[in-house]
């Protein structure tokens, strides 16, 4: 295990009904608050005219940025920004899911930025300063509402990129029965999502991590268990709430701790939703399998310790390969009872593009941990991902 400093300040207000406690949580920050929310369901389901109700109550000034859209643009943070300017905001409340909350993260810190904000968020730099947030979390996958992380999308650009060091949420209300309206297909993006981000720090070559490893196990085969009963049952709270809170753990820093982490899969997904814009989950579900195939031979004896330890598998008379074979297999086959997407022509993407967006991925330099992949490794997964 290598040395680690792990600090977390979200407040994390977990259960039914705590909604309620929004407008005074809020209250605590100021009198002026930016809301922010995504594409309109919150008002559609109800949500939104009682987070109004309950801000009101309290006599807060409510501003608003909607619209906010799935690879969140930078053009909806300029306008949080200069919303913030204008009107003193002492508070941003995101709430949605993570797209809403990363460009309300980018709102925070872009309040005090001189110059333009798309270098700002090229610098992937630590933020020092930003405006107070809070979250009401209404789809399980960034694990974004217990994080400082954020992913911002230039459309012009075609270009997606990570920001960390943004803005710990001060406070996150997560109630589960806010997911219950979210369609089937953005709840199955969620726990591949959601399993990506355990990936990403579970296949590691660090050492001596047995404690980070179970932990990550767990997260994915409560997600396996749960996956299955929220399909059959959208209002099963138990399933519901299960997902919402590994989505939380898996990206909250518990995971990750005394390890070094991968995140190529993230990158080369992120290419591929900066020019077509498909759910970032979506897209996760095409490559990450493929990315196993690719690494398998870094870590074999990973490989098979995942696939005995989330999905069972007998090892009796098999070699540490064909068990780590079957792993992968497994992992697609899960994704597929989950009618998630499997290769890249699901979405009619243009087989020419494969090479630009491989391109792209590296344009900073070889990405990923546990293989360092160049252009052309890129380009094979996207191969693999296409078929």
């Amino acid at each position: 295990m290598q040395n680690f400093k792990f600090q977390n300040p979200t407040e994390l207000i977990f259960g039914k009904g705590e909604v309620e406690k929004v407008a005074k949580k809020a209250k605590e920050f100021g009198e002026n608050v930016l809301l922010t929310y995504g594409g309109g369901s919150i008002k559609k389901f109800g949500l939104y005219d009682k987070v109004i109700s309950l801000l009101e109550a309290e006599n807060i000034n409510i501003y608003e940025v909607g619209g906010i859209k799935s690879n969140p643009r930078i053009s909806s943070v300029k306008k949080g920004v200069q919303i913030c300017k204008e009107n003193n905001i002492d508070l941003i409340l995101a709430v949605g899911g993570g797209s809403v909350i990363d460009a309300s993260k980018a709102i925070s810190v872009g309040y005090y930025h001189d110059g333009d904000l798309w270098e700002m968020v090229k610098e992937d730099g630590e933020f020092e300063k930003a405006i107070p947030l809070g979250t009401i979390l209404t789809l399980a996958a960034t694990g974004s509402e217990m994080n400082a992380n954020a992913v911002i999308t230039n459309w012009e650009k075609k270009k997606k990129l990570g920001v960390h060091g943004t803005k710990y949420p001060n406070f996150s209300i997560l109630d589960p029965e806010n997911t219950y309206t979210v369609p089937e297909n953005y709840t199955v993006y969620g726990i591949v999502d959601i399993a990506a981000h355990v990936f990403e720090q579970y296949f590691s070559h660090t050492d001596s991590t047995p404690l980070m490893d179970r932990w990550a196990e767990d997260i994915l085969k409560t997600l396996l268990e749960s996956s299955a009963k929220v399909l059959e049952d959208p209002k099963d709270y138990d399933a519901r709430a299960d997902i919402m809170l590994a989505g939380t753990m898996a990206l909250n820093g518990f995971v990750s701790m005394g390890k070094e982490e991968d995140w190529a899969s993230h990158a080369i997904e992120h290419e591929i939703s900066a020019i077509y814009d498909i759910p970032h989950g979506a897209g996760l579900s095409i490559v990450f399998p493929n990315w196993m195939k690719y690494v398998i031979d870094e870590g074999v004896e990973k490989f098979a310790q995942y696939g005995k330890r989330v999905f069972d598998i007998n090892d009796e008379g098999k070699n540490e390969k064909e068990v780590a074979l079957e792993a992968i297999k497994e992992t697609r086959e899960w994704f597929n009872r989950m009618n998630a997407p499997a290769n890249l022509s699901y979405y009619d993407i243009d087989k020419n593009d494969l090479e630009i967006m491989a391109e792209k991925a590296v344009e900073s330099g070889k990405i990923g941990n546990y293989k360092n992949l160049d252009k052309e490794d890129v380009f094979e997964i996207l191969k693999m991902s296409y078929k």
